[in-house]
């Protein structure tokens, strides 16, 4: 509920100031509290840059009617208009992927699939989700694994960017049908226990969820039409 909310209010909010506040608030001292906002800087780093990159260059050179130009490199032009709604697009960004990062960074992947079942979601869309999840770490896991293997056998993969890029191409293959593999096995596992059974099942564990919990996750989503609201009224930027 936290990302969510977080995410749709910094879309919302508009302009500069509110996204960052938003950020701080309920981003920066939640993850703090948890413990985990190192982490949280180095993961929201790698999955905002590539973005705010692309958001920059693209509304900095080519921001449709900007007319006020910073600077011209060639036929191309940079814009203040352009520069300022990257600006505000950044602002945005930064509150969506922090808070995307820190619901991954502090929610067991088993704790959310068990509570999505005890909400009535299907077992498979619950499954899916947990797949969806846990599939690139684990590629992940398996690339250093056979990488490591694959050097004790004799593979050269370190030195010059060639040889590394040349090295990476016996490394696909064991990759991709590990994969595949394990999707196989994990399947007949499942149906070995009934996961494809008509009916609901019985939970043996259910996360933890107090009054406080429950009245914080309501008021956190009244905000959404809170901000609705106050923008058609004008009252945000």
């Amino acid at each position: 509920m936290a990302a969510t909310v977080t995410a749709v209010d910094a879309t919302l909010l508009g302009g500069v100031a509110g996204p960052l506040i938003l950020v701080a608030l309920a981003v920066l001292v939640p993850a703090a509290v948890a413990g985990v906002l190192p982490r949280l800087l180095r993961v929201g780093l790698v999955l905002a840059l590539p973005l705010a990159i692309s958001v920059l260059v693209v509304n900095l050179f080519f921001f449709p009617n900007g007319a006020t130009v910073l600077f011209q490199i060639g036929p191309i032009a940079a814009t203040a208009e352009g520069l300022a709604f990257a600006i505000e697009t950044l602002a945005r960004l930064l509150a969506i992927t922090g808070a995307l990062a820190l619901f991954y960074l502090t929610t067991p992947i088993g704790s959310l699939v068990v509570d999505l079942e005890r909400r009535g979601v299907s077992a498979r869309i619950a499954f899916v989700v947990s797949a969806s999840v846990r599939t690139v770490p684990a590629i992940v896991d398996r690339a250093a694994e056979i990488a490591a293997a694959q050097r004790a056998r004799g593979l050269d993969t370190e030195g010059s960017v060639w040889r590394r890029i040349r090295g990476l191409v016996p490394l696909v293959a064991p990759v991709l049908l590990g994969s595949i593999g394990e999707v196989e096995e994990r399947a007949m596992a499942l149906e070995a226990r009934g996961f494809s059974r008509p009916g609901r099942r019985s939970l043996l564990w259910t996360p933890r969820d107090t009054g406080g919990e429950r009245v914080a996750r309501w008021l956190m989503a009244l905000t959404i039409p809170l901000l609705v609201v106050a923008g058609f009224a004008g009252w945000l930027p």
